[in-house]
């Protein structure tokens, strides 16, 4: 009887250590980057890896990209992600693309990089501006991405979108595609280099179109203040040496307003430090206009408590 309740004792003490519900004090968050090739997924991981330094385990996912960040954000699928400053002031009130619902729970945490427009085509092409792709096939980014939405947004105004054969392609396929020469062209919308055009310049001779003649022509920039203009300098890609104008869109983290005031601002402190900036830098290179003081460049929505407190700690907010 001693050695069967001898069994049963230790039976109860695996069964309860086995069965022991995890930490409930453990910080997990998830956080949607954007599609495979993409910058997005290289600021996820980055900022994955400093948050063990805060005792926060954030895992990172991949997505197609802004727009979808937002939704997955606003509903709390996500509690970070990365987004366009446009899509992000477009999603708030109402002006997605055939979708008017406004995501409203989800909220700025600072500045990123800059996402440059940058239209690839091949240097023999005689393409030199985004009206020239009418009756072409071009990739356009993945279907729901902010480089998407964006390049929906540009060929609209231009009136060429319903005028291009579109494929809907993520970044790296749309280089194979290109090299396969089942593209005429594809848009990138985001840091420069991208790997994926340094990708396509290495295997073929390459162009940037001029996309910023075609959006000050039409008006564009002044109808959505939140573009500016900005220039890829020559030998940014292999065989293009010129410098090439074009216009761009800042890139923000974003959060969802559960995500506690205390986490947000220690992983700004974390990520915004020297160190953290290094390390983001080392990660990608478009990171390297990523300071305090250019924060909240771009940011033309609301904040999340925790980084209005950060940045008014900075002195870069009042």
């Amino acid at each position: 009887m001693k050695k069967v309740a001898g069994v049963v004792m230790l039976l109860g003490f695996l069964i309860c250590s086995w069965g022991s519900p995890p930490d409930a004090s453990a910080k997990r968050y998830v956080f949607f980057g954007g599609p495979d090739g993409g910058t997005y997924q290289y600021y996820a991981k980055a900022i994955s890896e400093l948050a063990t330094e805060a005792g926060m385990t954030v895992r990172t996912k991949s997505s197609a990209g802004s727009v979808v960040n937002v939704r997955l954000v606003h509903s709390g699928k996500a509690d970070f992600g990365v987004a366009y400053s446009g899509d992000l002031f477009k999603a708030r009130q109402g002006m997605l693309t055939r979708d008017s619902r406004k995501y409203t729970d989800v909220l700025a945490l600072g500045y990123f990089y800059s996402a440059a427009a940058q239209l690839v085509v091949r240097a023999d092409s005689g393409i030199t501006s985004a009206k020239q792709l009418a009756g072409r096939h071009a990739g356009v980014g993945n279907f729901g991405s902010g480089a998407a939405a964006t390049c929906e947004l540009f060929l609209t105004e231009i009136g060429t979108w319903h005028k291009v054969q579109k494929e809907f392609l993520g970044y790296t396929d749309a280089a194979v595609a290109f090299k396969k020469r089942q593209l005429d062209a594809f848009w990138v919308f985001t840091g420069f280099p991208n790997g994926s055009v340094k990708q396509a310049a290495g295997e073929n001779r390459i162009a940037l179109a001029n996309t910023y003649k075609d959006a000050e022509e039409c008006g564009m920039l002044q109808k959505y203040p939140y573009f500016s203009k900005i220039t890829v300098p020559a030998n940014t890609y292999k065989g293009v040496s010129t410098k090439t104008a074009t216009f761009q869109d800042s890139s923000l983290w974003i959060a969802g307003p559960s995500v506690p005031t205390e986490d947000v601002y220690q992983l700004l402190r974390l990520v915004y430090s020297a160190k953290g900036l290094a390390h983001m830098r080392n990660t990608h290179k478009s990171a390297k206009n990523m300071t305090l003081k250019n924060g909240v460049n771009g940011i033309v929505t609301p904040l999340h408590p925790g980084a209005e407190k950060f940045w008014k700690e900075k002195r870069i907010l009042k």
